[in-house]
């Protein structure tokens, strides 16, 4: 048996496991790494920041399904990733870190750089474990590859540097397998499921990101039952196109037709749906809940039935089972809400007047001439809303967001790991003048790795979502103001396509040809600060906090901005 430097196995292993890409910025104790991967067909991306990097591998992860690496040097090297990691497991993206740690005989004595990563890491992986043993090496790293991608999720993998530099006999062929079993409920379960529904008027589903793949069924299902239905964020790209049935999504950046499905339903189905917020279920429905994952059944609010099982094998098991419904009242209420809903956003995306740009255009404007099956990501806040409400999937189009995390500055370094893995497909960020700047230094990495990633900035010089927060809670807006630079001549200088949008006349001509350009690009558009982002409810509370929130701000001589708020949230 021929010896092998353990680098080698590493990097041998997690080829043979799918990894094309790894994200990430070279040194000291992790060179042995490097070099092996140069030797490889992992392609090795250049960050400018580490955070960036997991981000972007989670980016690829999510969007394709493949196991992603990134990999980092001893102390600070690693420590950058955390962030982008907590991201990826969050969102259930199958991510390796490979770590690397100072050697072993400088471990445990407070030697320079030396972290102790394993606590660290443990919250945000599926599996985090150092690799001590060099024999062990392919093992270890087959079982880290293996459970990120069965378990969705990250794993960690710590690697100091004298140990990935050994020579060893390599052992046994450890390799990942990928099991993909059929799950679902019992007979008992089923019937049970059957019996409620069979027996309940004004049903209601609730769809979540575990109805991926369960498109046809989902409908069918709708279909049988006469049942509106609602969708997670996060399962927009699966349930909301070629769907009848569909009114849209719920929570605070949905719709009121989403919003009464669920909330004014007589029997509510929870399929594959963790939605956390406890004021956006009924109170007094009866709720099934299916989900793939036990620990998720019941965890959020009570339920009547709870079982396991995959979305997509459940319902084909539960159809035959059901009778046909044949009152449509409920569906024709939701329908006919929704039909409002859109007559009011058609109203949002007008042209501003003495031409303000509202946000809302902007995203309708991205909407109508990205590619039919161009990826989108948003920044937190409020860019994700506008994502969310104005961009249209169709069965092709796929969207990120950092919906569970809930960090700033997700948009650009996702759409670069996004594009790197898919070159051939159209990736947009929309990202806030807050988010963008956060992590501005890896607009350079675009460039340098040639990745041609478009970036839309909503710039309205300020942190649009903290400040709206602030006036719900009644207060003034305080510490959100951004002095931003004129980004269309900073991405320039970058080596970008670039254009700066000031006026509604000339915003549609610049949204095509930054679309068109071959390279990547960047559109700046000044945004109306004073456009809120509407729940779709207004509760009494919501107006009475705004209003002193605005009463505060008159106080303060900002009676111009009060008015200007009127006028761009109440009054239209």
């Amino acid at each position: 048996m021929s010896k092998k430097k353990v680098s080698d196995i590493i990097i041998e292993t997690l080829e043979a496991a799918g990894v094309k890409h790894c994200y990430g910025i070279v040194g000291d104790t992790l060179n042995h790494i490097t070099d092996s991967i140069s030797r490889s067909q992992i392609n090795w991306v250049h960050m400018r920041h580490e955070e960036v990097g997991a981000f972007a591998a989670g980016g690829e992860a999510y969007i394709t399904g493949n196991l992603t690496a990134c990999a980092g040097s001893c102390g600070p090297g690693s420590l950058h990733f955390i962030n982008g990691l907590y991201e990826s497991h969050r969102n259930r993206a199958p991510v390796i870190l490979i770590a690397s740690q100072v050697a072993t005989a400088e471990m445990g004595i407070d030697f320079p750089q030396n972290v102790d990563f394993m606590p660290i890491f443990k919250n945000c992986s599926v599996y985090c474990e150092t690799l001590i043993n060099p024999s062990q090496a392919r093992r270890m790293t087959t079982l880290a590859a293996q459970i990120a991608l069965t378990q969705r999720g990250v794993s960690v993998l710590i690697v100091p540097g004298d140990i990935s530099a050994m020579e060893v006999e390599d052992g046994p062929g450890f390799h990942v397998h990928l099991p993909t079993p059929t799950i679902q409920p019992n007979e008992i379960e089923l019937e049970k499921i059957a019996d409620i529904l069979n027996s309940s008027h004004k049903v209601a589903v609730y769809a979540g990101f575990g109805c991926d793949g369960a498109h046809d069924e989902l409908v069918a299902l709708c279909a049988t039952l006469q049942a509106p239905m609602a969708h997670t964020s996060r399962a927009k790209d699966f349930v909301e196109y070629d769907n009848p049935y569909n009114v849209g999504m719920t929570g605070i950046f949905g719709s009121s037709s989403g919003y009464k499905a669920v909330l004014e339903c007589e029997t509510l189905l929870l399929l594959g749906a963790d939605f956390a917020w406890q004021q956006f279920y009924p109170s007094h429905a009866r709720i099934i809940q299916i989900d793939i994952d036990a620990t998720h059944l019941g965890r959020r609010h009570p339920i009547e039935l709870g079982v396991v099982g995959d979305v997509k094998a459940t319902l084909k098991a539960l159809l035959p089972r059901l009778r046909p419904h044949a009152d449509k009242g409920f569906l024709n209420e939701c329908k006919h809400e929704l039909e409002r809903v859109h007559q009011h956003r058609t109203h949002e995306e007008r042209e501003g007047k003495d031409g303000v740009i509202h946000p809302q255009q902007l995203a309708m404007l991205i909407d109508k001439h990205a590619q039919h099956d161009a990826i989108f990501t948003a920044d937190g806040g409020s860019p994700m809303v506008w994502l969310l409400r104005h961009v249209h999937t169709n069965g092709q189009r796929r969207t990120l967001l950092s919906l569970l995390h809930g960090t700033m500055a997700n948009a650009m370094p996702q759409a670069l790991g996004i594009k790197k893995a898919l070159p051939d497909r159209q990736v947009i960020s929309f990202s806030g003048d807050g988010g963008l700047t956060m992590l501005l230094g890896d607009m350079i990495t675009a460039v340098q790795e040639n990745i041609a990633i478009k970036i839309v900035v909503f710039n309205n010089g300020t942190l649009g979502f903290v400040e709206l927060e602030q006036k719900v809670e009644g207060l003034l807006d305080a510490y959100t103001e951004l002095k931003n630079p004129n980004f269309a001549k900073l991405a320039e200088v970058m080596g970008y396509y670039s254009d700066r949008v000031d006026h509604s006349d000339d915003l549609e001509e610049a949204v095509k040809a930054f679309l068109a350009h071959p390279g990547p690009a960047l559109l700046d558009v000044t945004t109306n600060r004073m456009e809120l982002v509407m729940p779709p409810k207004i509760e009494p509370a919501y107006v009475y906090s705004t209003a002193l929130s605005s009463m505060k701000a008159i106080a303060h001589g900002r009676s111009g901005e009060v008015i200007e708020l009127l006028k761009n949230n109440f009054l239209k």
